[in-house]
């Protein structure tokens, strides 16, 4: 091609060197700065329309002034999830060198595909899910695949899993009422209507009633469907409570169904001793739903599906193509885009893979174990507080609490409990640098946090908790 007829989308190397220079200072100044700013900001719509709608423009700007741009007016706008006050949904807080891992990945441009197309990042995807295997407990017969996170592993485990019981023409699928909704949209994706997927009531410790497990299946059978899986909370989002895997296996088993696990929050608490033994069973599930970005301290997006026997995912996912007939390796070189829905996936095991080889996982298991212990001093906080009080045992990292001035006595009905925390909650979220969320505890409101950031001290807990003290006991003097 002549030189007239190139296109111009290249930059020189200089300009690259400049440019790439240029975020990384922002990108470690931002993470140098979080702990003395806020742990959210966001803009309305039309702000945001106003500066950065519009048609796509037909000659370009400098790429200095477009990357400073994004740094001023859009990336900021967003829940710091790495911020160590932010104690909201699931956190994630990733290492630098995971991050540099995807800057690394795209900048090599790698399909994590199959193996000819990219065996570097297939070997690294190989060792990852081995390591994951070995402390879920899992055989050596068992394996899987990176993901885009819990949801995309949980589709692939539901259709494994229906693969696996032969296609029923009326599967069902039983969850609890604790579950994620990426369980129930998973079960949707995989074929089960929605009038057969099953919430089973949980009990007073938002753990899945087995008995009422029985009764529904039981039930389903004598009219004609075919239970196909039963999804366990191995930590749920809510609470943090942990279904029990141990009966659920047992039953599971007995009944010829399969059990998925969905430890996308709490799964890796695993590589704990304190975690293993909370997470006592989950080796006995057909499957185990894992998110690295969550406590695994990986970015975006790294999921991961483990089934216990790996040819499962490969008879549900595995279909020939011509266009690919060349990326035949041979045996015991896998195509990971035979084992799951993806076929342009990125590569993801080299961050998890670099994090590791960088620190090691004696500081990853105490990463970890510190999110355990801070979420046990919170609780013996909130329980010795004169004006918090805790809503559940504390499970894993997650502490559900409330402004309540007199939980023995009940001097406040619970309309106007709700209305003070709702409050509370509202002015952390707007005014103050911190940030955590709620949920609902079977119809009663409660905030909640979720303590999982390896930068996290018991300063940044107690600070958190003395500030909701404090707004809670002026809120409760205005009402």
């Amino acid at each position: 091609m002549e030189k007239s007829e190139r296109t111009e989308l290249g930059m020189t190397p200089q300009a690259m060197r400049r440019l790439a220079a240029r975020a990384t200072e922002v990108l470690i100044d931002r993470i140098g700065g979080l702990d003395g700013g806020n742990a959210w900001d966001g803009e309305f719509r039309k702000v945001l329309e106003e500066q950065l709608g519009g048609p796509p423009p037909e000659g370009g700007r400098p790429a200095e002034a477009v990357l400073e741009q994004a740094v001023q007016d859009v990336l900021p706008y967003a829940a710091r999830l790495d911020h160590p006050r932010f104690f909201g949904f699931v956190p994630s807080s990733p290492t630098w060198p995971g991050i540099l891992a995807d800057f690394l990945a795209a900048g090599f441009n790698i399909n994590s595909c199959t193996w000819l197309v990219s065996s570097g990042t297939s070997q690294l995807e190989l060792v990852v899910v081995d390591w994951m295997r070995a402390w879920i407990g899992y055989p050596e017969t068992a394996g899987g695949l990176l993901t885009s996170g819990g949801s995309g592993a949980s589709v692939e485990a539901l259709v494994a899993a229906r693969e696996a019981a032969e296609h029923p023409a009326r599967p069902s699928v039983y969850m609890s009422d604790q579950c994620h909704s990426a369980l129930q949209r998973a079960a949707l994706i995989a074929g089960v209507r929605r009038e057969h997927i099953r919430l089973v009531p949980s009990d007073d410790d938002f753990r899945m009633d087995m008995a009422e497990l029985r009764q529904r299946v039981a039930e389903d059978r004598a009219n004609g469907l075919q239970p196909v899986a039963v999804c366990a909370n191995a930590g749920s989002a809510s609470t943090g409570a942990i279904d029990p895997l141990g009966a659920m296996a047992d039953f599971c088993a007995g009944e010829g169904v399969w059990l998925h696990a969905d430890a996308a929050y709490g799964g890796f608490a695993l590589v704990t001793a304190d975690g293993r033994e909370c997470l006592d069973g989950i080796e006995r599930a057909d499957s185990v739903g894992l998110d690295a970005h969550k406590w695994f301290f990986q970015p975006y997006e790294a999921g991961a599906l483990l089934v216990r026997k790996a040819e499962h995912l490969e008879n549900a996912f595995a279909i020939g193509h011509d266009v690919l007939q060349d990326t035949v390796w041979g045996a015991n070189h896998p195509n990971f885009a035979d084992r799951g829905q993806q076929l342009s996936r990125a590569a993801r095991a080299l961050k998890i893979w670099m994090s590791v080889q960088t620190f090691g996982m004696a500081k990853f298991r105490a990463a970890i174990q510190n999110g355990l212990d801070l979420a046990r001093r919170a609780a013996e906080y909130v329980e010795s507080s004169s004006v918090l009080e805790l809503m559940t045992p504390v499970s894993l990292s997650i502490v559900c609490f409330r402004v309540n001035p007199d939980p023995a006595g009940g001097s406040c009905d619970e309309a106007a409990l709700e209305k003070v925390n709702r409050v509370v909650l509202a002015r952390v979220f707007w005014d103050e640098l911190a940030f955590f969320s709620s949920t609902s505890l079977k119809g009663v409101f409660s905030l909640r946090m979720c303590i999982m950031n390896h930068t996290t001290t018991w300063e940044d807990v107690h600070r958190t908790l003395d500030l909701v003290e404090q707004i809670g006991q002026d809120t409760l003097a205005e009402q």
